[in-house]
């Protein structure tokens, strides 16, 4: 896939990551294109690497969506813990 692919899937992962978990984020939408971006990736690697799965296959494909969301919400989780403590300190 190109990478204005990968920025429209890390765009709309990002923000079904956030859609999923509601709640206050300190990021606006450039954070979430790269949390969502680094999301799929991550999602691919775990897909890849825990299932044997090849998740990253192409741009209409369902598993890609689904590894590029739920590595999203990870990531995103994992952001509001470390800039939510940062933030109340």
């Amino acid at each position: 896939m190109g990478i204005i692919a990968w920025i429209l899937i890390g765009l709309l992962a990002g923000l079904i990551a956030k859609a999923l978990m509601p709640g206050r984020d300190p990021g606006g939408i450039i954070v979430t294109t790269v949390i969502g971006i680094l999301g799929g990736l991550l999602g691919g690697w775990l897909g890849k690497v825990i299932f044997g799965v090849d998740s990253i296959d192409g741009f209409f494909d369902l598993s890609t969506w689904i590894a590029a969301i739920i590595g999203s919400v990870i990531l995103l989780a994992i952001y509001r813990v470390v800039v939510g403590n940062r933030r109340h300190a």
